[in-house]
């Protein structure tokens, strides 16, 4: 059951992936995924590439399975790191934050090539120059975001291209994995709950804030730079919401956010530092570990599953 085209695609048990979050998706965590069926995936963000070739050595040290890396197309080390997948044979590659046109060719010499999208148009793109798959991304997910939401986007993006869509924004539990193969999906990928995992490595404070979190609780920062951005509410938001009311230049927003998601997921500082998460982080009341997680979902889809088709008679 949920043998999906992304299950073959990847070799992967169940169509679930891990999101690549700048520091906090590492080694471990997407290790933990892969060995629970799901495929995980290394965060690149804007590290210098010996600290993201630490990750990969760490990850192919803890599973014989795939796994993926996230490359932010943004950062000035792109390059660089679009060479280690390939030096490394990863098998799986995501992209954000730009076009991966002109890496495609060299990726998809060892690697299934997924970008993520926030428009139909877009997908459309990434169909025509090779991607194997996209994320269609909703604007309720953490960190970097697009303006349509997962509910609106899914089934457009599912109808206006061929190859599998990968549904991502405000899914944590079977329900809504359900919900996004009802839309049009054939998999799903996950953030916030995974941080809410054992095997995440992120500070625990970071951790306690997103269990704290209520529905009202994230707010998006940066729009007037072009690059919003959905958060943990705390003081460095307020001082984000703050400075764009005032209508500071983008280059001081961009100085005012430099280094903060670091400080909050490996220092702890949940105060001034970027708390990245998503909407649905009022939903997960728990610290479990990634098998759990996987195996929760599909069980609780699979009931959902035989409910509904009780209902319909």
């Amino acid at each position: 059951m949920f043998k999906t085209r992304v299950c073959s695609l990847l070799n992967i048990d169940y169509p679930i992936m891990q999101g690549g979050m700048a520091w906090v998706a590492d080694g471990i965590l997407a290790a933990a995924v892969s060995n629970a069926g799901g495929l995980g995936i290394i965060g690149a963000g804007h590290a210098p590439p010996e600290v993201v070739e630490k990750e990969i050595e760490k990850a192919m040290s803890l599973t014989k399975r795939s796994f993926g890396v996230n490359i932010m197309l943004l950062s000035p080390f792109a390059d660089e790191i679009v060479n280690l997948v390939v030096e490394y044979k990863v098998k799986v590659v995501t992209t954000g934050a730009g076009s991966p046109g002109k890496y495609m060719d060299k990726l998809k010499t060892v690697a299934r090539v997924i970008p993520v999208v926030a428009s139909v148009a877009l997908a459309k793109r990434m169909q025509q120059i090779g991607a194997d798959a996209v994320v269609a991304e909703g604007l309720e997910s953490g960190g970097h975001i697009g303006e349509i939401s997962t509910m609106a986007l899914v089934p457009q993006v599912a109808d206006a291209v061929d190859i599998p869509v990968i549904a991502a924004g405000g899914i944590a539990d079977g329900r809504g994995f359900l919900a996004a193969l009802a839309l049009g999906a054939e998999g799903v990928q996950m953030g916030t709950r995974f941080i809410l995992s054992e095997e995440c490595t992120v500070h625990p404070n970071y951790k306690q804030a997103l269990l704290k979190a209520k529905d009202r609780d994230t707010v998006v920062t940066g729009l007037s730079t072009g690059h919003p951005t959905r958060v943990v509410k705390n003081r460095l938001a307020r001082e984000f919401a703050l400075k764009e009311k005032q209508g500071v230049s983008a280059e001081e927003l961009e100085e005012l956010g430099s280094g903060k998601l670091y400080a909050a997921a490996r220092e702890g500082d949940v105060v001034g530092g970027s708390v990245m998460a998503g909407q649905i982080c009022g939903l997960i009341k728990d610290i479990k570990p990634v098998g759990k997680v996987i195996k929760d979902i599909i069980e609780e889809a699979r009931m959902i599953s035989q409910s509904l088709n009780n209902l319909a008679g």
